[in-house]
């Protein structure tokens, strides 16, 4: 199949590398002069010359509308990767023309996922408590992280969007948010515009009592659920990759790229088990009511 990949940072340089060791042509919108694959200057010189079967939208966030109307302007009418979240703001639309749209919630794809969905299946839930943490400065190593993206609220940072898979993750779980509380803000002292620590208490579809931590301060790497439900007590860390059960500990094993390369396959093959565009539009709108929750001081409901 051949992918033109859009914008090529550090994730679209994951995308281009893990689509192209698949065997796919891949080729790349940019105007990154290190960028090994084919280059195109315009969204249209791309689907003139490339003529791409599939699209990744790997862009800042605040960019991700304007990469999709490229790409409809210049006829593209294949199905679009866009990675996490989909917007940076509610209200937005994709345009028409490529399609179907997906959004890159790759953790969807982590065994630990598939594990946690399996043992839950028919039972009911009675509480969430995701938390998610990792100093800024891990992120990108050898860059000035008050210079990236994440930085800046205007570009589409912060952990409300940067950390989303909590989010996503959630409400994969334990059905659409109903309602939602938040504290959100820069509490830390890394110096940046957009925040850097945000608690959610959340109801969802399937669970009264959801809870939600994201920061970019932790100095230890940190992503864990824990999961009540009748009859059943689980504790995922997805950094270990271990599971705890009532019947002991599961591990798991997935390498780095595990979750990227599932989510590549996916978008090149049946798309099964892709983040639909629905869960990603109901995501963007959890975040922006979880801003106004936090400077209002009070439940928002959907």
């Amino acid at each position: 199949m051949r992918v033109l990949v859009v914008g090529y940072g550090s994730i679209g340089a994951r995308h281009a590398r893990l689509l192209a060791g698949l065997g796919h042509d891949t080729a790349c919108l940019t105007r990154n002069p290190d960028c090994p694959f084919p280059v195109f200057a315009s969204a249209r010189e791309a689907v003139t010359g490339f003529a791409p079967e599939a699209a990744v939208i790997a862009t800042a966030t605040a960019e991700h509308q304007r990469s999709l109307a490229d790409l409809a302007q210049a006829g593209f009418l294949g199905r679009v990767l866009v990675e996490k979240p989909l917007f940076h703001c509610s209200g937005l639309t994709p345009p028409p023309g490529p399609g179907p749209v997906f959004v890159g919630y790759n953790l969807r794809f982590h065994p630990l996922v598939a594990r946690l969905a399996e043992l839950l299946a028919g039972r009911r839930l009675v509480s969430i408590q995701a938390y998610v943490g990792q100093h800024l400065s891990l992120w990108r190593p050898g860059r000035d992280f008050r210079a990236t993206y994440s930085a800046h609220r205007d570009q589409g940072g912060g952990v409300l969007r940067d950390l989303s898979h909590e989010l996503d993750l959630v409400q994969f779980l334990a059905g659409p948010w109903v309602r939602v509380a938040a504290l959100a803000g820069t509490f830390g002292d890394l110096g940046i515009q957009a925040e850097d620590t945000a608690c959610l208490l959340l109801e969802t579809g399937n669970c009264p009592a959801v809870t939600v931590q994201l920061n970019y301060l932790d100095p230890r790497p940190r992503r864990e659920l824990l999961v009540l439900a009748e009859g059943l007590s689980l504790k995922a860390d997805f950094v270990a990759g271990e599971l705890e059960t009532p019947q002991g500990l599961e591990r798991f094993v997935a390498e780095r790229d595990a979750t990227y390369l599932a989510q590549a396959r996916a978008l090149t093959t049946d798309c099964a088990g892709l983040c639909s565009l629905e869960d990603g539009l109901r995501t963007v709108e959890l975040i922006d009511r979880a801003e106004q929750a936090a400077e209002r001081g009070e439940w928002v409901q959907r």
